[in-house]
């Protein structure tokens, strides 16, 4: 039994793999907090609710030069986008602002413990169904 046949499944596991993904996303953001004229990304929203196949969320890359390797989609599997308004910019042209991207790395980590724990609790209902064990 493939547990992505259900929609639930499906749901937590595309979320939990857009919450790495925007994870990835504001650590090299507040990684190039100093870089000049960087420019905060963040990824684009999904609904994780219209969820269709396995595949649903995948995006082919794009080459924009010929030296450059041709990707599978991977760890660029949802689109990044750049800020449409900056909070603030530096003299330097750099827009990331540590204090927003701390606290969306805080959101983002507590999303993904509730995903986490949505996933266990469902999993246990599962087995508790099949009579393989008790709730905990």
């Amino acid at each position: 039994m493939d547990l992505n046949d259900f929609a639930i499944f499906r749901m937590m596991s595309g979320k939990m793999r857009w919450l790495g993904q925007r994870q990835r996303v504001l650590a090299e953001n507040i990684a190039n907090a100093d870089t000049p004229k960087y420019q905060a990304r963040e990824l684009k929203q999904v609904d994780f609710r219209k969820s269709g196949p396995l595949n649903a969320f995948r995006v082919q890359l794009a080459r924009t030069h010929d030296g450059h390797i041709k990707g599978v989609g991977g760890d660029n599997e949802f689109v990044r986008q750049k800020l449409r308004k900056p909070y603030e910019v530096a003299p330097t042209g750099n827009s990331v602002v540590l204090e927003e991207q701390v606290l969306k790395v805080s959101e983002t980590a507590g999303d993904h413990r509730l995903m986490t724990n949505l996933y266990r609790k469902h999993i246990a209902m599962f087995k508790m169904a099949l009579g393989r064990g008790g709730g905990r």
